[in-house]
């Protein structure tokens, strides 16, 4: 069983995939916050602005097999089909805890590409095309190589420092949002001074925020 908070058509806004179109879907549920702000200040992660709970969410639900849930990102594609490869994005919460093999398996007959945004803490099934790391704080990672490394800045238990001789192909950080558009704007200048200093690292906007879609 799979449990899907929502699902969707939309251009991924972040990281060195950063205005393709994409079915983004994403899996209810994390390992490292439950998602209740009650329990925040104890998370392993703290900072998270995403709500996972559920199957409540557009397209959300709950799908018994792999190729159900296939055929219904297949649905959110643009038909008929474009010359464009269908691509998906799996996020959440933590898409690991339910992100599999026959899953993937299913996605690859109907010809799309299959992404995932992950923690790094859980270890990926084979078959993913696209492997995006983003960091929380101290937690160990179980993933050290991919195509993507993208890390919230700044996390004063993760710095930047920590992740540079990993296997990556690409090394992103991306400002972390407060909510504040005072705070942001400090936030994004000291982003954009690190990756001046260090050019291992290129920067990544949330542009689905600037451009105002979702």
């Amino acid at each position: 069983m799979y449990h899907v908070k929502e699902a969707f058509y939309t251009l991924q806004g972040e990281g060195a995939q950063a205005g393709r179109a994409s079915v983004f879907c994403r899996f209810s549920g994390c390992n490292l916050w439950s998602g209740r702000e009650s329990d925040r200040a104890s998370a392993k992660c703290t900072f998270c602005d995403t709500d996972f709970i559920g199957t409540d969410g557009i397209n959300g639900g709950r799908f018994a097999t792999a190729a159900a849930l296939a055929e219904h990102i297949q649905a959110l594609w643009p038909q008929p089909a474009q010359r464009a490869t269908p691509y998906v994005v799996f996020t959440g919460g933590e898409p690991l805890l339910q992100l599999d093999a026959p899953l993937i398996a299913a996605l690859h007959r109907h010809g799309f590409e299959v992404a995932v945004e992950t923690n790094g803490t859980l270890t990926p099934p084979a078959g993913i095309d696209w492997l995006c790391v983003s960091p929380k704080g101290a937690n160990p990672l179980a993933i050290t190589q991919g195509d993507e490394l993208k890390l919230v800045f700044p996390q004063l238990d993760a710095p930047p420092k920590n992740f540079e001789r990993l296997g990556f192909r690409h090394f992103f950080l991306q400002p972390m949002d407060h909510g504040v558009a005072s705070k942001n704007a400090e936030t994004v200048q000291a982003t954009t001074a690190y990756c001046m200093s260090n050019p291992q690292w290129r920067l990544s906007l949330q542009t689905h925020k600037i451009a105002g879609f979702d």
